[in-house]
Parts: structure tokens; sequence; C-alpha cells
């Protein structure tokens, strides 16, 4: 049986108007997996960047690269205006998908 593919952009965030990482995939939810588990290191690892705030399907994958393209290339306060317009809490969108919430982020550099 052939895997579904669902070409997805989306923005995880470390917290609310925290820091951004945006990213493509065709399997949104392992890719979330994968995030919030601490799989792959890097840089969402690094600064907990786990929250999905935005995401976007599309129907090819190539359209959705081209969307990943073109929000990397946005500046900071355009990304936030697009979370803002459909997502102003900064809400975790996961836990709509079936995702335990996330623990309460702890600051390392005071309380």
């Amino acid at each position: 049986m052939p895997i579904e593919r669902n070409p997805c952009v989306y923005i995880l965030a470390s917290g609310h108007y925290g820091t951004t990482y945006i990213g493509v995939t065709s399997n949104l939810m392992q890719r979330l997996g994968q995030h919030r588990e601490g799989v792959t290191k890097g840089f969402t690892s690094r600064y907990t960047v786990h929250r999905l705030v935005h995401f976007e399907m599309f129907g090819d994958m190539e359209r959705a690269i081209a969307r990943e393209k073109q929000l990397k290339n946005w500046k900071r306060p355009w990304k936030i205006n697009l979370i803002n317009g459909a997502n102003p809490e900064w809400r975790d969108l996961a836990v709509g998908l079936g995702f335990p919430p996330l623990a309460p982020r702890v600051r390392r550099d005071g309380p």
C-alpha cells in the first residue's frame, strides 16, 4: 500500500512571540513527533522550538517547497502577522491534532 503524502509547510515557535522555525514535510504528524522527541539534533532541539503555531497544506510538494522558501525570506514582523492572523494566542496547534500539551518552558537565565 502506498504511503499517503500530505505536503505541508509549518511554523514552530519556542513560545508566544518566541524563536520561530519554518519547515516543509510530506508527513506533518511524523515530523512533529520527531521535533518534540528531539530525534534530529539541530536548531529546533537546541532552542526548544516545538510548538506548532501555523501550518498550510498543499496538493503537491513543489508548491509546498516554494511556499517554504517564500516564508523563509520574509521579515520577522511579516511572519508574526501571519501567525497572529489565525492563531493570535500562539496556541500549540499540535494539541488539536492529537499530541499531548508541552510542559511549560523553564528559563535557563533566571526565574
